[in-house]
């Protein structure tokens, strides 16, 4: 397969039409993933804290640290949530907060510990880039220190929030407090070296252009060229309700499904050292969520036991496991449970 360069992937996104993009994007998935399976995970999204200093103009779910409703969730909170995911059979909790100014190290290697120990089998995907970032400046360690020390605690793999889109352009309207896309990717590859490995994320639809989205795949695609340590790529639309960046451009609407599914199509065409992209149902509906396995994803991603951010936004999309086995049944391919790794755990 020839790699396609960045004008090339401009051309397609602006004058292909979808139903071209989707077809170049099936048969990459299919040399991909000849078996036809479509994976999804069992897991729960726990927020530890909504506190947040970094007030992100996109976000409608933080909180200063003195507002009535802010929160840092106690081991017991957490356990409970745990304990409910556990029977349903869940394997993962994707373990992500704000990024609180005033907790450092300790607290963090404490509460991984405390996890891991208690319930060895959930594996922890945790702590954004810009969570690694900060509890290393606030700590004064250097990001290598502080994936070691939470990996001997216990950390298994890290998310890809906070990339946003990484052209700095983009960063600097809807996250000024923000690390930089440098910054980004290099708590990225820090991770990678130590055998942590981590999925890549974009935010499309806020104040990016074309432009903007094949910059941040080419940082990714380069980065995987580098390390390999990236699992999956998932983008998902910004969601504009209730959040101070749409107070400020009332004019900003959720992107449409065509663009959704044109630019994961692209995303597909583009990522050719990726293996696995993630449907994102959560923002998109549960349909077009099927279609995007059309479309280039070969995943559905999280059955999201619990999600509070997109939530915060209005996006209020749900799906338990028996619904998403029966949409990927649905699409004509054949469902499978995996764990973080992308194991397959269970066929059905």
């Amino acid at each position: 397969m020839t790699r396609v360069s960045n004008d090339e992937i401009l051309d397609l996104m602006r004058n292909a039409s979808l139903k071209e993009l989707g077809q170049r994007a099936y048969a990459i998935k299919k040399e991909l993933h000849p078996e036809k399976i479509t994976t999804f995970i069992v897991d729960r999204n726990i927020n530890y804290t909504n506190i947040c200093w970094v007030d992100c103009e996109f976000c409608a779910f933080k909180r200063k640290i003195n507002e009535d409703d802010a929160y840092i969730l106690s081991f017991a909170d957490i356990d409970k949530k745990i304990d409910e995911l556990l029977e349903i059979g869940g394997t993962q909790i994707l373990f992500q907060g704000g990024v609180h100014p005033k907790l450092k190290i300790d607290y963090y290697e404490e509460l991984v510990e405390h996890i891991h120990k208690k319930y060895p089998q959930i594996t922890i995907h945790g702590f954004s880039a810009i969570e690694i970032n900060y509890i290393a400046k606030v700590s004064n360690l250097s990001i290598q220190e502080v994936l070691l020390r939470l990996k001997a605690k216990g950390l298994s793999s890290i998310p890809g929030a906070g990339a946003e889109i990484l052209s700095d352009r983009v960063r600097d309207i809807i996250a000024p407090k923000k690390l930089d896309s440098d910054e980004w990717i290099e708590v990225h590859r820090q991770a990678h070296k130590l055998d942590i490995k981590t999925t890549a994320t974009m935010m499309f639809g806020s104040v990016d252009n074309d432009e903007d989205i094949v910059e941040h795949w080419q940082r990714i695609r380069d980065l995987q060229d580098e390390t390999g340590g990236f699992r999956a790529f998932i983008l998902w639309s910004f969601q504009p309700n209730n959040t101070p960046l749409k107070a400020k451009m009332p004019h900003l609407q959720k992107a449409s499904s065509n663009r959704y599914l044109r630019l994961l199509a692209c995303s597909r065409i583009y990522l050719d050292n990726f293996k696995n992209i993630q449907s994102s149902w959560v923002t998109q509906g549960s349909h077009v969520g099927q279609l995007a396995l059309f479309f280039g994803a070969n995943d559905l991603g999280s059955t999201m036991m619990e999600e509070n951010v997109v939530a915060a936004a209005g996006a209020k999309n749900s799906m338990n496991q028996q619904e998403m086995i029966s949409l990927i049944k649905d699409s004509g391919e054949f469902p499978a449970k995996r764990n973080t790794a992308y194991e397959i755990l269970e066929r059905y």
